[in-house]
């Protein structure tokens, strides 16, 4: 049984098949469904847990090198949260809806979380 660390047996299924450069998406309880990758749907209710829970969590485990997000999150958000997302990760770039969108079927999985943060969906890639 394990002791620390991600408990969900299916997020540690799916980062365990995440290699170097591969990429992984972290969305909110809107993304939309995406029949060609794996997901795995934590939602519980608003918020619970939320995208940047799910970072912390990963960083223990999992070596980010690039990371993607709408450029849109930063008009839409106040700067506490745009810097609460770039201290977890702070080589992000930015890039409109659409182009971010066109990213996630080269994806090994996606992990929806809860969080209702506008745009605050993320594309990590191992480092």
């Amino acid at each position: 049984m394990l002791k620390n660390g991600i408990l969900n047996p299916q997020i540690n299924s799916l980062i365990s098949r995440v290699r170097h450069t591969n990429t992984l998406v972290i969305a909110d309880r809107g993304f939309p469904f995406w029949p060609e990758i794996e997901t795995v749907d934590i939602s519980l209710i608003d918020n619970i847990p939320t995208v940047l829970e799910v970072l912390q969590a990963l960083n223990s485990n999992f070596n980010i090198g690039k990371a993607w997000m709408a450029s849109e999150f930063l008009e839409a958000n106040s700067a506490p949260v745009v810097e609460a997302y770039s201290m977890l990760v702070p080589s992000i770039a930015f890039e409109p809806h659409p182009e971010f969108k066109r990213r996630v079927p080269s994806a090994i999985g996606l992990i929806r979380t809860g969080d209702t943060t506008q745009y605050g969906n993320i594309i990590v890639e191992s480092a």
